[in-house]
């Protein structure tokens, strides 16, 4: 089954984690371990694991440093905070204590053996059960017109506004007569703000001239796609893509493909109450 698949892949990136510490883990090295697109391997990566794959690794430093502290005590705490890619025994000391509620020094003192093994219990958050339909779709491909949010995703309103303007205002795209959609490349909360890009997209007949609002025209190409709505508030529509990775795609006999999970708005939160948003998530899959 596809299940153990892809938990085969996220154990064989653990286990080249704990093998590679002093290496850079970048995501691209890990998600080519997995073969997974990077787009979907900190959803998949947390769907078996529990964490995200930036904290796994934090944890597999502190726990090897945990392992210098008790055993080989003539190591100074600065080395091994040093070791564990930390650039002070202060952020070392931080960390660790955050972790483990034993500052380094009282750790290699009376280390807290029983509360140091439930760090280490990596199991998924349970998520309520829920009922949802999941339909296997040939998505169309569509031309688009975007514009890129770069940055922080608390400030993604600031880039929609300007997108809404250039409809507005250009006539190629109008928001009740065309498509919209949202292309994340990732889950926001697993990455650096300077790293995460957000693609506002509406649905264009025509090439997009050369503006002053920095639009492009851009394609969503046909593939294979798993769909399901979401009804609601935006906020909430995380509860439901974790839903899609954690208990609907190891259970599916599919896999993700290459391309990035995207949503398209069926209506907005200055036209409806957000209670009454309905959003399609779709997740692109191989064959």
């Amino acid at each position: 089954m596809q299940s153990n698949l892809l938990r085969q892949r996220i154990s064989l990136v653990c286990d080249y984690i704990n093998q590679h510490l002093d290496d850079e883990l970048t995501v691209s090295v890990l998600s080519d371990v997995a073969a997974l697109s990077k787009f979907h391997f900190h959803r998949v990566f947390m769907a078996f694991m529990g964490v995200n794959v930036g904290k796994y690794i934090l944890l597999a430093r502190l726990k090897r440093a945990s392992f210098r502290l008790a055993f080989e005590r003539d190591i100074k705490i600065i080395d091994i905070a040093l070791e564990a890619k930390f650039d002070s025994a202060e952020a070392f000391s931080r960390a660790f204590k955050r972790t483990f509620e034993q500052s380094p020094s009282k750790f290699r003192q009376a280390a807290n053996w029983p509360s140091w093994y439930d760090v280490f219990d990596f199991s998924p958050q349970p998520i309520e059960q829920q009922i949802m339909q999941v339909d296997i779709i040939n998505f169309e491909q569509i031309n688009i017109a975007f514009l890129e949010h770069k940055g922080a995703a608390n400030r993604i309103f600031e880039t929609a506004g300007q997108f809404i303007a250039w409809r507005q205002s250009s006539g190629l795209s109008p928001i009740n007569a065309s498509r919209t959609f949202g292309m994340p490349n990732g889950a926001p909360e697993t990455m650096a703000e300077d790293a995460f890009r957000f693609k506002l997209c509406g649905s264009v007949n025509a090439v997009v001239p050369d503006n002053a609002f920095a639009v492009e025209n851009g394609v969503i190409p046909h593939m294979r796609c798993a769909k399901v709505r979401h009804f609601g508030s935006h906020d909430n529509m995380e509860q439901t893509i974790r839903w899609l990775y954690q208990q609907w795609l190891p259970q599916s006999g599919e896999l993700p493909s290459d391309h990035c999970c995207f949503f398209e708005y069926h209506n907005f939160v200055h036209q409806v109450d957000e209670c009454e948003l309905i959003t399609d998530i779709y997740l692109p899959l191989q064959g």
